[in-house]
C-alpha cells in the first residue's frame, strides 16, 4: 500500500509543520500551495490521502474537491479550515471529503484520523486481496502424481521468500503454479504482477520495468511507475523470461542483485522488496550454451526450479479436466450443464495434446458451443488419436528414449550430425548457421564422438 500523503495550504507554516510530524510517522508527504497544483501532482503521483484547505487561491478548496473525486474516487480527502462553519463541514462530507478539521490543527487528533484513514485503505486491499485468493480461477486441476508431487513442493516453497524458475511447454499452466505460489505465500495480500516479456518491444523494455519520468523521451508526457514499483512488497512473475535480449536482461540482473532501481529518465534509487517468480518454455542451459541467456541470471533465478508436466504425462487428470470445463462453458453458453461420454472421454485420453491444457481447455469450449444436445459422444469428437500418426518416421526412434534428458541428447546428436553433414564437415559455417559459438560446438562434437564425421 503507498503511503503518500499531498497537503494542499497556502500557508507555509502549515505544511512544513504538518508535513514534519507525519514525516516522521513514516509516510511520504508533497506538497502544494493551490489547487491546481494539487490536480498536477495527483495526476503525476496518485496519493493514497489529501489533506485539503478550504480557502485558496484560485480555485477554492469545495471546487477542488470535487475535480478529486469525479476523477479519483478512491483517493480520500480531510479538509481543513480557519473559518470552518457546520454548513461548510457538512457540504464538503456530501462531496466526499473522510473528515473536516478546523484551525488551529490538532496534531495529535490529525495524525489519529491519519493512521484510520490508512487502516481502512489497508483494510479494503485485503478484502479485495482475499476476495482473490478465494477464487478458483487459478486453482490446479489434477490428482495424478505429477500433479500431486508438483502441488507438494509449491506448499513447501511457496512460505518462503526464495525466487522459483517455472519450467514447461507452451499451454501447460505456468502463470498458474506462479499465482498459486504467491497465493500461499507471506506476500499474499500484496501485488502480483505479471510480465510477459516475450511482448515487450525492447526499445519500451526499460519504461515498463522500471517506469519513467515525464519528459524522459518522447511521448513520456507523464510520470508513470513501472512493474517492478507496482510489485514493491509482492511478487512480480517474468513469463517468458527467456525471449528478453540480453540487453534486457542485463538489466534485469541489476534490479535483482542491488534490490533497487532508477527510473529511465530519474536520478533516486526506489527500493524494491520483490519475490521474483521466472518462468519458460525453453531449455535455458541451451540457450545458455547459444549465447542468448546470460549465466549469471541463470544463476540468480535458478533457486528453486520446478517443472510443470505437459498432459500426455498426466493423462489420468483430462477427465477431472474436462469435466471442469464443461462446467466453467456450460454456464457461459446455456442453462443445462453438458456432459460427456465415456466413448468420447476416450478419445480424448488417447489424444497426446501437443498444445497441452490450454489446448485442451480450448476444445471443451469448441464442443459446448458447437455440439447442439446435452450429451457429447465420440461421433461429436473429430478423429483425433489419428493426428497423432502425423509424426514424421524420422523423428519416431527419439519417443523410445527412457527419459526427457536422454531424449534430449538423442535429438542433439541427431542434429549435429545432420547440419555437420549438410556443411561438409565444416565446422565454423555450420556453427554460424546454428546460432552456436564454435567453441560449443567443438565440444559437443567430441562429446558425441562425432569426429569420424569431420574426416568423411
Amino acid at each position: 500500500m503507498q503511503r503518500t500523503i499531498l497537503i494542499v495550504d497556502d500557508e507555509k507554516s502549515i505544511c512544513q509543520s504538518l508535513g514534519s510530524i507525519l514525516t516522521d510517522e513514516g509516510y511520504e508527504v508533497l506538497t502544494a500551495a493551490s489547487g491546481e497544483e494539487a490536480l498536477k501532482i495527483i495526476k503525476e503521483e496518485l496519493p493514497s490521502l489529501v489533506i485539503l484547505d478550504i480557502w485558496l487561491p484560485g480555485i477554492d478548496g469545495i471546487e477542488t474537491l470535487k475535480m478529486i473525486k469525479s476523477q479519483y474516487s478512491q483517493i480520500r480527502v480531510i479538509m481543513i479550515s480557519g473559518h470552518g462553519t457546520i454548513e461548510t463541514a457538512v457540504k464538503a462530507t456530501k462531496l466526499g471529503a473522510f473528515d473536516f478539521f478546523e484551525k488551529p490543527l490538532s496534531m495529535e487528533k490529525v495524525i489519529l484520523i491519519v493512521n484510520h484513514v490508512f487502516e481502512l485503505i489497508n483494510l479494503e486491499e485485503e478484502n479485495k486481496l482475499l476476495k482473490q485468493k478465494i477464487s478458483q480461477d487459478y486453482e490446479l486441476t489434477g490428482n495424478s502424481a505429477p500433479i500431486l508431487e508438483l502441488k507438494e513442493m509449491i506448499s513447501i516453497v511457496a512460505p518462503t521468500n526464495a525466487w522459483i524458475l517455472i519450467m514447461g511447454e507452451n499451454g501447460t499452466g505456468k502463470e498458474l503454479v506462479a499465482r498459486s505460489i504467491h497465493r500461499l505465500s507471506k506476500r499474499a495480500y500484496k501485488p502480483f504482477v505479471e510480465v510477459n516479456c516475450a511482448a515487450i518491444p525492447e526499445d519500451l523494455i526499460e519504461s515498463e520495468l522500471f517506469g519513467h519520468e515525464k519528459g524522459a523521451f518522447t511521448g513520456a508526457t507523464e510520470k508513470k511507475r513501472g512493474k517492478f514499483d507496482l510489485a514493491h512488497e509482492g511478487t512480480i512473475f517474468l513469463d517468458e523470461v527467456a525471449d528478453m535480449s540480453l540487453k534486457a536482461q542485463a538489466k534485469i540482473l541489476r534490479i535483482l542483485q542491488e534490490k533497487k532501481f532508477e527510473r529511465v529518465g530519474g536520478n533516486t534509487f526506489i527500493p524494491a522488496d520483490v519475490r521474483v517468480l521466472a518462468a519458460t518454455n525453453k531449455d535455458l542451459e541451451l540457450e545458455m550454451e547459444a549465447g542468448r541467456f546470460r549465466q549469471d541470471l541463470y544463476y540468480r533465478l535458478n533457486v528453486i526450479p520446478l517443472r510443470v508436466p505437459p498432459l500426455r504425462e498426466r493423462k489420468e487428470d483430462i477427465p477431472v479436466l474436462t469435466n471442469w470445463f464443461l462446467r466453467e462453458f456450460s454456464l457461459k453458453e446455456c442453462e443445462e450443464g453438458k456432459t460427456i461420454a465415456d466413448d468420447a472421454l476416450t478419445k480424448l485420453i488417447e489424444h497426446d495434446w501437443p498444445g497441452n491444457v490450454r489446448e485442451l481447455k480450448n476444445f471443451i469450449e469448441r464442443l459446448v458451443i458447437m455440439v447442439p444436445q446435452d450429451v457429447i459422444t465420440a461421433n461429436d469428437i473429430p478423429l483425433l488419436a489419428e493426428e497423432n500418426h502425423e509424426i514424421p518416421e524420422a523423428t519416431l526412434p527419439l519417443f523410445a528414449s527412457e527419459s526427457f534428458r536422454t531424449a534430449k541428447i538423442d535429438f542433439e546428436k541427431e542434429y549435429i550430425i545432420k547440419k555437420l553433414k549438410e556443411f561438409d564437415g565444416n565446422i565454423s559455417k555450420t556453427a554460424e548457421a546454428i546460432g552456436l559459438e564454435r567453441s560449443n560446438l567443438h565440444r559437443k562434437i567430441k562429446r558425441y564422438g562425432l569426429d569420424d564425421i569431420l574426416k568423411q
